[in-house]
């Protein structure tokens, strides 16, 4: 079974959609069947990989949430033969109204990926920035979440907002929600501010924070505007060799946990 991770953070122009494509690229390079879920409706993450939403309007993740599309029939290839994509388009703006007085609500994203979840080795869910019912939905539907901060002066504003949502979530609905890590980003190494910023975070999360590190790069935010993941467009660029080190270490954390649980079950068996 593959691992569903979300990425979040209800605060804006933190990075969120650059590393859910960036993330989701660089594990395809490593050769993990992996599928980009764009959940926002502004349609970045479609974009950023090329994508026409224009021509899938009829069958994106919009479609498959309210239950008209199956969720097999919303899927699309990439130029990278790994990485797989469900756009998303402004339609997806009424689907938090839809879904208002649906029944198990919460339930719908999770129950649209029941059908294709094995099919891949990650999902990567590219959430709203915003803490509604879609990014909900998300949530209820990952195992774990993943959150880009940026190494600014405001970086933790907001956070405890998503870190109580988290915590009804796991109450709730997904108990075995995980925090993924925290992830820096837009780093400054010439700035006291960004080390500042970079130590307090780290002494808040201590191993939750990734080691890699995203800078402040060019060729990162030229990247979107060419419909490319960066390691397409400048592999050799800090930015991609930051995302890839980034998809390293989630590879390593997913590996790891693999290797626990199948520990676990033969000490059981044992037993």
């Amino acid at each position: 079974m593959g691992k569903i991770i979300a990425i979040a953070n209800q605060k804006g122009g933190v990075g969120k959609t650059t590393t859910s494509i960036n993330l989701s690229a660089c594990l395809a390079v490593a050769e993990k069947k992996t599928l980009l879920i764009d959940m926002d409706p502004q349609g970045n993450s479609s974009s950023g990989l090329g994508v026409d939403k224009e021509s899938f309007a009829n069958a994106n993740i919009y479609h498959a949430i309210i239950g008209e599309e199956l969720f097999e029939n919303t899927i699309y290839p990439t130029s990278l033969p790994m990485l797989d994509i469900c756009p998303s388009d402004n339609n997806l703006i009424g689907a938090e109204i839809e879904l208002v007085s649906a029944m198990a609500r919460e339930m719908k994203l999770k129950n649209a990926l029941a059908s294709i979840r094995d099919k891949y080795d990650f999902i990567i869910i590219d959430c709203p920035p915003s803490l509604g019912l879609l990014t909900v939905n998300a949530l209820n539907a990952a195992d774990s979440y993943l959150v880009p901060m940026q190494t600014e002066y405001f970086a933790m504003e907001g956070l405890s907002q998503l870190i109580n949502t988290v915590r009804l979530i796991k109450s709730s609905l997904n108990p075995k929600l995980d925090l993924e890590g925290i992830l820096l980003t837009m780093y400054d190494g010439r700035t006291s501010l960004s080390k500042q910023v970079s130590q307090e975070i780290g002494k808040h999360f201590e191993d939750k924070v990734f080691k890699a590190i995203i800078p402040r790069n060019v060729k990162l935010s030229e990247s979107p505007s060419f419909g490319k993941p960066i390691i397409l467009y400048d592999i050799n660029s800090k930015g991609s060799e930051s995302y890839l080190a980034l998809a390293g270490e989630v590879i390593a954390n997913f590996e790891k946990a693999k290797k626990t649980k199948m520990i676990n079950n033969s000490q059981l068996t044992l037993m």
